[in-house]
């Protein structure tokens, strides 16, 4: 079992990696250095402060979980820019999202300011270089992006994933950790189509990464509870994906 990340993966071993065994986790300063070496992080402060701005997710609190996000979309040719495109809702049939499939679900947009920051754009080229190196065929990427806020509450674990081990539906998916404030938890778990557990590994510093091809396994993330209940708790992460065009 895969249960820890490697210390410095590079481009081709992470390539490798999601070919053989169609996930990789990676630690924060290995990311780092594999997103800088695409482009600029000089104004990640401001972007992991966005997270404050989150709105709450309507669908989920007609069911009492608590959740924050905001969503956008973008579009990218394989060597063209990334371009975003009009808002537009999430939509997931059933066979993917037993819990909220079937419905476009409109969430508040991604924030201009974020959307054009340095951070996130290095994070788009970093993906799409790789994914793109593993899907060579395809020409036009359609990608989604999701803040996500997850929230504990005394009574209440948050649940980062309420639809449980889960694919989403797309080619491929990047979870990047954001801010971990008051957590404990929260265990990113890969599986195979039987359920079998392949791999499983805990997103705690900002910029520990789960890779994964949604194509050929599961992945789920296990509730998270706050450390002090009497004080606010959050986990904060940004999922990309990315889906033929």
């Amino acid at each position: 079992m895969n249960a820890s990340p490697s210390t410095a993966p590079d481009n081709e071993s992470l390539r490798r990696a999601l070919r053989e065994d169609g996930f990789r986790f990676v630690g924060a300063d290995a990311m780092r250095a594999l997103l800088e070496a695409d482009g600029s992080l000089d104004d990640w402060a401001a972007f992991a402060a966005s997270w404050d701005a989150l709105e709450a997710d309507t669908y989920l609190a007609t069911v009492g979980l608590h959740r924050r996000r905001r969503h956008a979309v973008f579009s990218a040719e394989r060597d063209g820019a990334l371009v975003r495109e009009p808002h537009q809702p999430h939509y997931q049939s059933r066979d993917y999202n037993t819990l909220q499939g079937g419905i476009e679900r409109w969430f508040e947009p991604m924030l201009p300011a974020v959307a054009e920051s340095r951070s996130l754009q290095t994070i788009l080229g970093f993906c799409r270089q790789i994914f793109g190196d593993l899907a060579p065929e395809v020409a036009r990427w359609h990608i989604e992006l999701h803040q996500f806020r997850i929230e504990a509450r005394p009574d209440e674990p948050g649940q980062p994933t309420p639809e449980g081990v889960h694919r989403d539906g797309v080619d491929f998916v990047l979870v990047l950790l954001i801010d971990r404030h008051n957590i404990r938890s929260g265990t990113t778990t890969i599986h195979a189509a039987d359920g079998a557990l392949l791999g499983s590994f805990t997103l705690a510093h900002a910029l520990d990464a789960a890779l994964v091809d949604d194509r050929r396994v599961f992945h789920g993330v296990t509730p998270v509870e706050a450390q002090d209940p009497a004080a606010p708790s959050h986990r904060d992460v940004l999922v990309v994906t990315f889906r033929r065009g």
